[in-house]
């Protein structure tokens, strides 16, 4: 019998080594919500993962405070959109970066296109989420850092939760594409808050036809003449929608509608954020299916 308990103590003790120790445990520091809510489902309870940038937010001037810069530059690994999106908290990242800490930036291993169009043309667009086939292979490159740099994981259980949650994302991939198939390819004309939709546009057949704020990010500001130049296109095109950010006013929106002198619903998409404010956008997955009933719905010309 002692030996017996013996045993079971020494097990006991193997199993809470950690925290008898006072280790930490692993932890993954992760920017944005949205790749914060694929970094969980990818890591599971087998590491800490902590998103910087709540719901409901910009995801271009999010910050962060004191103890947040602190857990970037402790972690274990870094995963971050990348391709300029972060523009509050870049810099918190590179010098992380600098000091060594393993850093993820998924949108640069994605196959990332350019802006095509206004003061942003050329510049690389961060907004690659809106195609869930590339975020499908962001859930591959995401398993794989974590494996390679995050100590104590099990590396099995991580890639099978990768691939388990990658089929759902292929998933949502071929249930968009089957929404979509239902408008006609005239109806198939985007114009939102400023220049989101891109990869979204490029994977199911859309015409982005312009942005009220003529640029990449939330951060610029339209001019009369862009406004002018717009609502022209609006006129020309038909639109009959403006897709506008959820987290942000849509003030901007608003005045265009008015100017373009055409009836134009403004709607609200989910595109730059998760949210507990609205319902529809808990997780990634969510979201994606919000956005494509939304837009499906109001550019339904039957």
């Amino acid at each position: 019998m002692r030996a017996l308990l013996g045993l079971l103590m020494a097990l006991a003790l193997a199993a809470t080594g950690c925290a008898a120790t006072g280790a930490p445990p692993p932890r993954v520091v992760v920017t944005t919500d949205i790749l914060g809510d694929v970094t969980k489902s990818v890591v599971g309870g087998h590491a800490e993962v902590t998103v910087l940038m709540r719901p409901d937010s910009d995801p271009h001037s999010f910050g962060v405070s004191a103890r947040e810069a602190a857990r970037i530059e402790t972690a274990d690994l870094i995963v971050y959109n990348g391709l300029g999106l972060e523009e509050g908290v870049l810099r918190n990242v590179e010098a992380a970066r600098r000091a060594g800490v393993p850093a993820l930036a998924v949108g640069e291993g994605v196959d990332p296109i350019a802006f095509t169009a206004d003061e942003t043309a050329g510049q690389p667009d961060p907004h690659f989420w809106t195609d869930p086939a590339r975020m499908a292979k962001a859930v591959d490159l995401i398993a794989g850092q974590v494996v390679a740099h995050v100590d104590g994981v099990d590396a099995a259980a991580v890639r099978a939760s990768a691939a388990a949650y990658r089929q759902q994302v292929e998933q949502l991939d071929a249930w968009v594409g089957q929404q979509v198939a239902t408008l006609p390819a005239e109806a198939r004309r985007l114009v939102t808050n400023h220049h989101v939709f891109g990869y979204f546009a490029r994977r199911y057949g859309f015409q982005v036809v312009g942005a009220v704020i003529p640029s990449g990010t939330t951060l610029a500001s339209p001019s009369a003449s862009d406004l002018k130049s717009l609502s022209d296109a609006i006129r020309r095109t038909g639109v009959k929608a403006v897709f506008a950010d959820s987290s942000q006013p849509d003030r901007l929106a608003q005045v265009l509608a008015s100017e373009a002198g055409v009836d134009v619903k403004v709607v609200p998409l989910f595109s730059e954020s998760l949210s507990r404010r609205s319902p529809g956008a808990a997780t990634y997955l969510e979201m994606v299916r919000s956005n494509t009933r939304a837009i499906v719905d109001s550019l339904d010309g039957r």
